[in-house]
């Protein structure tokens, strides 16, 4: 960036404003619903960032295919210029900026360029990809209760930050918790987030749970339902209400971020009537549309551990219907003996949020045992630290030899050529031309292979399919 960096003032403070000339683009990494991350290299600082860029017409389409859906026609809710999708992108820059937790990515820069094409802006980058890709490696696909004990503690304080702030996290799973390069969790992806009221943030009590025995128990891609989609696998929005009508803990130690942040929409009494979340985690307060708070993040821990326990979340039916019903009507079937861990997902899977277990009930539970709450990011060794990205590290060598660097990338036509393939994969599919023999299975291949035929033209040496993530 040079001595003389310009910077961009996001939510009251100073972030660098980069232009795409000044990074130097190693590989695509995934794409959302309006755009692609890549991994970028800042030479002069010799950082790596995921680097989110958003196309504004994505930004259009889903506003205004959100505003149709409402009855509003263009110029509706979303409004042609988008204005929802840009207030969610503002709301997470801005609480990006505020983040001061280990365990949370920060605002790192933004894009300089102002175009009518594109919005970008940089966060920490995590080289061993999420827990979800993690746990699939498992000779098992599972993990051991010891290692679920790691990630689940430092969830626990991920979580109890972000309650500090007032922010309901809304969209806990496997997918949305990155390993970074020391092996300590990062969670990311905030578009389904929401800030409650200073009234809930600061008021709602934490009542230590009773810490009961463990009792005995008997023995396809995931959906998110909100009305704009994730962008690239991460961001933050305001609530968006249906039409149906905390505080860091004391042992937490890192200070809640300064500076107020905005109140997105929430119900009366500080509760939120938005109907978000990932079908397959999503709390029974939610679908009950009845208002909602920090509980909901519990839940969603339940059936993490869960699927990290079992490697399947415990209410999947075969449609969103089904799911819906099994989370309202169903027991949670443990499987195996009675054992700490199971007995705090029973009762983080308690369906009444009155009586599920909060944070100082978790971190005093008998499955943390033993684990030091206040220095627990400076003494446990993680169980696994992923290796250097070989892309990354190549470039960091190209420079230091003096060797060949790669040619100015085109991101814009990058990014732009991935979606317009999609929408191409989109049509066909719609008109049955690229079925094979297996039903849409010919569809699935072309769409793979475009994807893959884009990450091969930003890479020197061609990827591997899945190198490249479609969230």
């Amino acid at each position: 960036m040079g001595g003389d960096a310009a910077a961009a003032e996001v939510g009251g403070r100073q972030v660098p404003a980069v232009s795409l000339e000044g990074l130097e683009v190693v590989s695509a990494l995934g794409r959302g619903a309006k755009g692609v991350v890549f991994l970028v290299r800042d030479e002069d600082l010799d950082q790596a960032w995921a680097l989110k860029v958003i196309l504004r017409d994505n930004l259009e389409k889903k506003s205004d295919k959100a505003a149709a859906k409402a009855g509003g026609g263009r110029g509706g809710s979303g409004g042609s210029e988008g204005g929802d999708e840009y207030r969610r992108i503002a709301f997470e820059q801005e609480v990006l900026g505020q983040f001061d937790h280990p365990l949370l990515p920060k605002l790192r820069a933004v894009v300089s360029e102002e175009t009518e094409k594109i919005l970008g802006y940089a966060i920490d980058y995590c080289p061993g990809r999420d827990l979800n890709s993690l746990r699939k490696k498992q000779t098992e696909k599972m993990f051991s209760d010891e290692i679920i004990r790691f990630y689940a503690a430092e969830l626990v304080l991920a979580l109890e930050y972000l309650h500090g702030l007032g922010i309901v996290y809304r969209d806990l799973k496997p997918e949305n918790v990155m390993i970074q390069e020391d092996g300590h969790i990062m969670l990311v992806d905030f578009d389904l987030s929401t800030k409650l009221s200073s009234e809930s943030a600061q008021c709602s009590p934490i009542v230590p749970d009773p810490v009961s025995k463990p009792k005995p128990q008997a023995a396809k891609p995931r959906r998110r339902f909100s009305p704009f989609p994730g962008c690239c696998g991460s961001g933050i929005s305001p609530d968006y209400s249906s039409s149906r009508s905390s505080r860091p803990g004391p042992n937490s130690i890192f200070p809640a971020a300064p500076g107020p942040l905005p109140a997105a929409g929430s119900g009366s009494g500080g509760k939120s009537n938005s109907f978000v979340g990932t079908e397959e985690y999503v709390a029974p307060e939610i679908i009950l549309g009845d208002g909602h708070d920090f509980a909901v993040d519990w839940w969603s821990l339940g059936i993490f551990l869960h699927e990290m326990l079992y490697g399947t979340t415990p209410f999947r039916g075969s449609n969103r219907k089904e799911t819906f019903y099994r989370v309202l009507t169903k027991d949670p079937e443990l499987v195996g003996e009675a054992t700490p861990l199971r007995d705090l997902i029973r009762r983080l899977l308690e369906k009444d949020p009155r009586q599920r277990i909060g944070p100082e009930g978790i971190k005093a539970h008998e499955f943390f045992r033993g684990v030091r709450w206040d220095t627990v990011l400076r003494i446990q060794r993680p169980p696994y630290v992923p290796p250097p990205a070989e892309e990354l590290e190549a470039a960091r060598r190209r420079d230091g030899g003096g060797g060949r660097k790669k040619a100015p990338f085109d991101v814009v036509a990058f990014v732009e050529g991935i979606f317009r393939s999609g929408e191409e994969g989109e049509r066909n599919k719609e008109g049955g031309e690229d079925k094979g023999k297996d039903g849409d299975e010919g569809g699935n291949k072309d769409d793979h292979a475009n994807k893959r035929a884009w990450v091969e033209e930003l890479n020197e040496h061609p990827s591997k399919p899945n190198d490249f993530l479609d969230f």
